[in-house]
């Protein structure tokens, strides 16, 4: 298959390179003439002058790109892959862009008979050089069928998550749970510190407790997802447990900003009447104030 290949950077050469080396002819393309002079002697690969260039005789346009008006200017600007794509041609989009700026792609590929899968993958650039990475994808189940070989040359797993977009909003998900981590991580380390504890063997404990290896792969899978909510730990429990913490926080000059949010949550758990109710039932509570949210 011919396969056209935008964005070079990062995690786009490895996965290219990928390929080229399981034997399908290769056109790739980036703006940054040393990202396409390191394929110069790639087998079954040839470097494109442009988009338009790269797409040309192309089933199959890749794109893998910084930011979602990258992916726009690259299929639909000046010199843009589409005035090149035949109708029936299938857009694989991998970036990690915005949901709205996929759909109005959608809208603009549509008329043009040109089919577009969204497939944002996790891991890291070690993995997509060995094809090892987590594909999420989103789109048609015909189209997704006629790419899974080629994203299974790229991913040691590829789950479908649903139509167009389902795949990037997973990959958001992601996203949006592990920068709350690190956030999260970093304030109670910076808290551990600031209180004299050793740093090494607060990190080894916590690697051990249900806070450490993180609630998603603990107490929600076996109380809340489960559909069982009654109190192993209650809410009213949790609240006066963040009050302590945050007290000590700040008596050790400590900024809490997590803390502080989340001791909100945990109060809003008496007024709706989940106060005694496991700590797990946060879930029902943020369905809660959805609700009410959606109902304004």
């Amino acid at each position: 298959m011919t396969i056209a290949f935008i964005g070079l950077g990062t995690m786009g050469a490895p996965m290219a390179a990928c390929f080229a080396a399981a034997g399908h002819d290769l056109c790739v393309y980036d703006i940054d003439a040393k990202a396409c002079a390191a394929f110069m002697d790639t087998p079954n690969c040839r470097i494109a002058a442009s988009p338009y260039d790269a797409a040309k005789g192309a089933r199959v346009l890749i794109t893998m790109l910084p930011e979602s008006h990258h992916v726009y200017d690259a299929i639909l600007g000046d010199e843009g892959a589409i005035g090149s794509l035949d109708p029936g041609a299938i857009v694989v989009e991998m970036s990690t862009g915005s949901l709205l700026a996929l759909k109005v792609l959608e809208r603009e590929l549509l008329p043009l008979g040109v089919r577009l899968v969204d497939a944002p993958v996790g891991r890291s650039p070690k993995e997509a050089a060995k094809g090892s990475l987590l594909v999420l994808a989103g789109g048609a189940e015909r189209d997704l069928a006629e790419v899974a070989p080629l994203l299974e040359i790229l991913g040691d797993e590829v789950i479908h998550n649903g139509p167009l977009g389902s795949g990037l909003k997973m990959k958001l998900v992601n996203n949006y749970m592990s920068m709350i981590g690190m956030a999260m991580t970093a304030e109670v380390l910076n808290v551990s510190q600031l209180l004299g504890l050793d740093l090494g063997q607060t990190v080894r404990i916590l690697q051990s407790t249900p806070a450490g290896r993180g609630q998603i792969n603990t107490n929600y899978p076996k109380k809340v997802l489960s559909g069982d909510i009654s109190p192993d730990f209650p809410l009213w429990l949790g609240l006066k447990d963040i009050g302590l913490g945050l007290a000590l926080a700040q008596s050790a000059g400590a900024p809490t900003p997590l803390g502080a949010a989340s001791q909100q949550m945990f109060a809003l758990a008496g007024p709706w009447g989940r106060a005694h109710q496991d700590c797990t039932a946060m879930l029902h509570l943020f369905s809660d104030l959805s609700r009410r949210t959606s109902q304004k």
